[in-house]
């Protein structure tokens, strides 16, 4: 073990994956260093409950974490994020559990650890929700990359019947307005020209108590006109709050990618109903319809729930009718499981493990045939693609190497180069070759940022 040392773990959404980032600058600008796990002090495991069985995955990385470290009391862990803001306190039944910090209690984590490291006797949980979003303590320099995230706020309201949000982040709290335009900028200046705006439910953006009047739509407007913003794009939205301003966007803002993330969860208004989206199908496809409209080339891909109590098979073909009405080019998918404290979780109908998962063999194939289709018809097409790091394939000819990044539409390019450093160029390709889930192209005419 090496002294003021730290490893970081981290499971689920691209929120968690942003925590993550700033906990591990901000113990850096404390004169911490980043380290294997069998070598570090601290090791800080951010967890999901969103998906199956959060809690057994969390023990088993505990155990993991027991078995690198060789159990030694010197090694300090903490477990942040919506798992320990569920499990609590009984985490600390787990020997090298000294801290236990929530979804609004990773802000304090920093500190906390710094007090835990000079009191090895010393436990410390931050379980409390705070009522408004409390900025977080500058890190250290972000580091140069060519795209980087923002968060705009933290929770949600709306209490879907099969979410745990609500519970484990707690209720919606919006970031001030200045502060999320000075992290973008902060973002350009290290040399990002791609930002991604992140929250439960973006549309929503200031309609809380801790907004400060600034609508989502004027959010956006503010920072696409940032200087060096090149691309701009947010998730997640939610269907029944994104209005017509929102919707226009797509067409008026400059930045603004033709691509969304739009979660549909299930295409039966049943379904949808006792879910609790507060949405039908007419209106969501009312809404894909607008979107095209705005702009004809958006590129939509969704969420989507099988399995939920009650689903007939009648219900999921409608999902499935949904999804080529929609014709999204990818999806998240997943069997749908109970999430303590949710009102589903007391739905006594539950649909059979092997029925769901035939359900979603099903839904997952025709997934694969609508992204195929989306792809294929990429081919010869020419796109600007901002490169994000070395290729894992090799260059098709030449010494040269390879690079990857992402179009406008956000999916994933594979481009031969020179060998060189081409992190945050931008460059103009021609898409020669389509595969499961990413392109191949080749340059036609580079342009630098």
């Amino acid at each position: 073990m090496k002294e003021r040392t730290y490893h970081i773990i981290t499971f689920g959404c691209q929120m968690n994956v942003h925590d993550s980032q700033w906990l591990g600058r901000a113990l850096e600008a404390r004169g911490f260093s980043a380290a294997p796990l069998e070598e570090a002090q601290v090791v800080m495991v951010n967890t999901c409950s969103v998906r199956e069985k959060p809690e057994l995955k969390v023990m088993s990385t505990l155990g993991r974490i027991r078995q690198a470290t060789g159990n030694s009391p010197r090694v300090l862990v903490g477990v942040a994020g919506c798992v320990a803001q569920q499990l609590g306190d009984a985490l600390f039944r787990q020997r090298q559990v000294r801290l236990v910090a929530g979804s609004d209690g990773i802000s304090g984590a920093p500190a906390a650890i710094e007090r835990l490291l000079d009191d090895p006797a010393l436990r410390l949980s931050l379980l409390d929700f705070t009522s408004h979003y409390e900025e977080r303590e500058p890190g250290a320099p972000l580091p140069r990359a060519a795209a980087g995230h923002v968060n705009i706020m933290q929770g949600c309201d709306n209490f879907c019947a099969y979410c745990i949000v609500p519970y484990t982040r707690g209720r919606q709290k919006s970031r001030a307005t200045a502060a999320i335009l000075d992290d973008c900028r902060a973002l350009l200046a290290s040399g990002a020209s791609d930002i991604t705006l992140l929250g439960q439910n973006v549309n929503a953006f200031g309609q809380d108590k801790s907004g400060d009047g600034t609508s989502f739509r004027a959010l956006l407007d503010k920072v696409d006109a940032l200087p060096g913003l090149a691309r701009l794009h947010y998730v997640t939205p939610h269907p029944k709050d994104m209005g017509p301003l929102d919707v226009a966007a797509f067409g008026e803002l400059d930045h603004l990618c033709p691509r969304l993330h739009l979660p549909l969860q299930a295409g039966s208004d049943r379904v949808l109903a006792r879910m609790g989206r507060k949405y039908d199908a007419a209106r969501f496809l009312r809404l894909v319809e607008e979107l095209r409209r705005a702009r004809p080339d958006i590129a939509l891909s969704t969420d989507l729930i099988v399995g939920f109590p009650g689903e007939s098979e009648e219900d999921f073909q409608a999902t499935l009718d949904m999804m080529r009405a929609c014709d999204f080019m990818a999806s998240f998918s997943f069997c749908y499981s109970d999430r303590p404290g949710t009102r589903a979780s007391r739905f006594l109908d539950k649909i059979a493990p092997d029925v769901q998962q035939d359900r979603l063999l099903r839904l997952q194939a025709l997934q694969d045939e609508l992204g195929d289709r989306w792809l294929a018809a990429r081919v010869g097409q020419e796109a600007d693609v901002l490169l994000e790091s070395r290729s894992p394939r090799d260059a098709a000819a030449g010494n040269g190497e390879s690079w990857q990044g992402r179009d406008v539409y956000g999916a994933l390019v594979h481009v031969p180069l020179p060998a060189g450093d081409h992190l945050g160029r931008m460059v103009r390709v021609r898409i020669e070759h389509a595969h499961r889930h990413s392109l191949v192209g080749s340059v036609s005419g580079g342009r630098p940022c």
